[in-house]
């Protein structure tokens, strides 16, 4: 019986050991998974480089409606829609790609085009209609998903569109994943619109992730 004892002892010590090295590998991989996932290089939104002012002017995406306007020119005029394909149709020189283009470059181009047509040419490219900025929020709020901004809107808004951040949230962990880049803010300088933070603008295709 004492030797059955003793074994059954042996037995139970090798259990207990097992299992606290068990909780302890699982606790450790828990840890890597947790520094994994925060893990990566991100710019706070205040250190960014400063921009132009001319970063801010507005390009031409799909969908967009515009108008065109030539001195003296009536019958040139037009008022279209860009196309899917990025392009435009303009009287005499036909058709033309527009997206991705300021206002400003696209009246340049057009009167470099139609120069030979009219004597210094001088044209006023107008936006007329803007399509809705396409965003997508993950993480800590309420309901993530894809959600459709007004032109010029910031975290605040995306944040806003997807009810909020949870109680969960790290608010000084709120980034806008473009690209390659990761651009970091906290939570407080976002809602006051504090800084850069306040006037930084989203745009289609960009990703807020609160973590």
């Amino acid at each position: 019986l004492r030797a059955l004892a003793t074994i059954l002892g042996d037995m139970m010590r090798t259990i207990v050991v097992r299992m606290a090295l068990s909780a302890a590998l699982l606790c450790a991989s828990a840890a890597a998974v947790a520094a994994c996932a925060h893990a990566g290089d991100f710019t706070w939104v205040d250190k960014l480089p400063p921009e132009p002012a001319s970063a801010h002017d507005y390009r031409f995406h799909v969908g967009d409606g515009l108008s065109i306007h030539v001195f003296g020119q009536e019958a040139m005029g037009t008022k279209t829609r860009v196309r899917t394909d990025g392009k435009i149709a303009f009287p005499i020189i036909g058709e033309i790609e527009v997206r991705g283009k300021r206002p400003a470059e696209l009246a340049s181009e057009l009167e470099a085009k139609i120069d030979k047509y009219v004597v210094t040419p001088h044209v006023t490219v107008s936006v007329e209609e803007v399509q809705p900025l396409s965003v997508s929020v993950m993480g800590e709020v309420t309901k993530p998903g894809v959600f459709s901004l007004e032109y010029q809107s910031g975290v605040a808004q995306a944040i806003a569109s997807a009810g909020g951040v949870t109680d969960f949230a790290n608010k000084d962990a709120i980034y806008v994943v473009r690209g390659g880049q990761r651009i970091r803010f906290t939570f407080e300088s976002v809602s006051r619109g504090e800084g850069r933070a306040g006037t930084f603008p989203l745009q289609s295709g960009d990703l807020v992730v609160v973590e």
